[in-house]
């Protein structure tokens, strides 16, 4: 599959899949480069992702998955400024507590909430609830809720690592 998508510049496909089955939402991507070609024809590639779609039906006939989509397009119903706000206060928060030099999308970037779920590590499942949802007020007010569960997390881990760094004294004033 990469190798035809580097042959012809197409796009391919991602979908979820575990246990569970095949998800319903997915989303395109296109190689953007090739990091290294093994011995045995496999490659490491960075890819970027794409447009959402929905998944109608699952398709044979390739020695790779392929399927009939539909493209998932988002509702007029844009975030708010207090929203946006308070998702970059909460993005830079973590950051700080956890010590991570990514950057900080910009307030105007279009899908704000992808682009910061994007540089977060969520669950599988929480991924998922943010690619499906069709509203980006919705999904940046999700995204707080983790993105509050994550810092509280962080700083749970900070404050133990600092305990441990103590080995167990406690200083008196």
């Amino acid at each position: 599959l990469i190798g035809e998508c580097l042959d012809s510049g197409d796009e391919f496909g991602l979908v979820y899949a575990d246990d569970d089955g095949v998800r319903d939402v997915g989303t395109r991507a296109r190689v953007t480069e090739v990091l290294a070609r093994l011995a045995d024809g496999r490659m490491d590639v960075l890819v970027e992702g794409g447009d959402r779609f929905r998944l109608l039906e699952l398709t044979t006939g390739r020695t790779f998955h392929t399927g009939v989509v539909a493209p998932v397009e988002d509702e007029g119903d844009p975030a708010g400024s207090d929203a946006v706000e308070r998702a970059l206060r909460l993005f830079d928060r973590l950051r700080e507590l956890t010590g991570s030099e990514v950057d900080v999308p910009e307030a105007d970037v279009a899908q704000l909430s992808y682009a910061l779920a994007a540089r977060v590590e969520f669950s599988p499942s929480d991924k998922l609830e943010l690619l499906s949802d069709v509203s980006e007020r919705s999904r940046l007010d999700r995204l707080c809720d983790l993105l509050e569960n994550a810092t509280a997390t962080a700083q749970r881990a900070r404050g133990a690592a600092e305990r441990a760094a103590t080995n167990g004294r406690v200083h008196r004033e």
